[in-house]
């Protein structure tokens, strides 16, 4: 049960990091919104930080309103006029300060306590936002850099699952220069270590932006081409004729699995349409499948988990061969959506934690690991 603060205990100050120049920017702002609505509004105080698709920082913008900005020029305009501000590199600050004019703008704005970051896909799940505030010395929740930028490399993610003994489909991986280079040789090799149907995926994104399941040559093609539009590097993958699973994990060196939730698209795939735009996926909370199953992709997930350094919270996915019943580690997702159709917050629910007290845990995890972390010397001397 989530507790409620004394009447008159000092609120914990949440900077809620959303948007973002990134292709998962519209789930971040429906995944801010979701946070807003749920945080227990007695504990927290919520200060709103809105990055719009050009980068800029905006203090204050609720995700409803970027939302609406964002489907119209005069509300985008009107957006413009909000306070732009960044973080500040100085960990005996934690605050925000404006690009432009003065301090005093922000007075009333005091310290952050702790970062939630809802930024997916590229500079918000990659490492990257997690090094600045790092820099700043502000606790955050998520996956710490390393954990962060391994988690979205899915070519790095699936070395190390291997090296783990963690059972992975095949794939291959080619840069964009060099696929406009020789195409042709990239082509044939594809047809013959993974032959069709084969999964085309940018190597850096989530959500299934930028996917493509491809039959032939003409649609590997036109799969590459769009993949390469979003990262330098692209991965294809063997088809796999399966179901598709998926748990939570929660906590830093002593982390928790939840039950395991399947996922039955609505299309051929579940790709970013299915996701979040047609509704009709189906989600099967806990996953009908035996003990046995469910226990081994929970233990797959803890050795993901840890082999890749992780911390706080992550959302690891399977898939299951119809043919065998063998178990595949899929890949992990170290900022997954918190939208109200969002796997990581149901499975939670379906293992007895609600989301307000989803949120709670994921705070107190993010100030364990920043104390942690202040253990370490940070000079050296005789």
């Amino acid at each position: 049960m989530t507790q409620h603060n004394e009447p008159g205990a000092k609120k914990i100050r949440i900077g809620l990091i959303y948007g973002g120049r990134s292709g998962e920017h519209e789930v971040s702002l429906n995944s801010a919104k979701s946070v807003i609505a749920n945080i227990n509004s007695d504990k927290y105080e919520v200060v709103p930080i809105a990055i719009n698709k050009t980068g800029k920082w905006l203090l204050g913008v609720e995700p409803t309103r970027m939302i609406e900005a964002e489907k119209s020029t005069q509300a985008e305009a009107e957006l413009e006029q909000s306070t732009a501000v960044t973080f500040t590199g100085d960990p005996n600050l934690r605050r925000l300060i404006p690009v432009n004019g003065s301090q005093e703008q922000l007075e009333n704005q005091g310290a952050i306590d702790v970062i939630f970051p809802v930024m997916h896909g590229t500079t918000g799940e990659d490492g990257a936002l997690q090094g600045m505030l790092d820099m700043a010395d502000v606790p955050y929740v998520g996956c710490g850099v390393l954990g962060s930028a391994l988690g979205m490399d899915k070519e790095k993610m699936k070395m190390i699952f291997e090296r783990a003994g963690l059972p992975v489909g095949e794939y291959l991986v080619y840069r964009r220069n060099q696929w406009e280079r020789d195409p042709e040789s990239i082509l044939n090799a594809i047809e013959e270590q993974l032959n069709y149907p084969c999964f085309v995926k940018p190597v850096n994104l989530g959500s299934s932006v930028g996917i493509n399941k491809a039959h032939d040559r003409a649609e590997l093609v036109h799969a590459i081409n769009v993949a390469a539009e979003y990262d330098r590097k692209v991965i294809i993958e063997r088809n796999i004729n399966c179901r598709e699973f998926e748990c939570a994990v929660l906590g830093n060196d002593e982390p928790i699995v939840s039950v395991m939730g399947e996922i039955v698209p609505s299309n051929e795939f579940y790709d970013y349409k299915a996701k979040y735009v047609d509704g009709k996926s189906q989600v099967i909370t806990p996953a009908e499948i035996s003990q046995e199953l469910s226990q081994e992709m929970r233990r797959q997930a803890l050795i993901a988990f840890t082999s890749l350094d992780l911390s706080g919270l992550s959302r690891i996915d399977f898939f299951l061969e119809k043919e065998t019943n063998k178990v595949y580690i899929n890949e992990v997702n170290t900022l997954p959506g918190f939208t109200q159709v969002s796997m990581y917050p149901m499975l939670w629910e379906a293992s007895g934690i609600p989301y307000p007290e989803l949120i709670d845990r994921l705070v107190e995890l993010a100030l364990e690991r920043h104390a942690d972390r202040q253990r370490n010397r940070t000079s050296f001397g005789l």
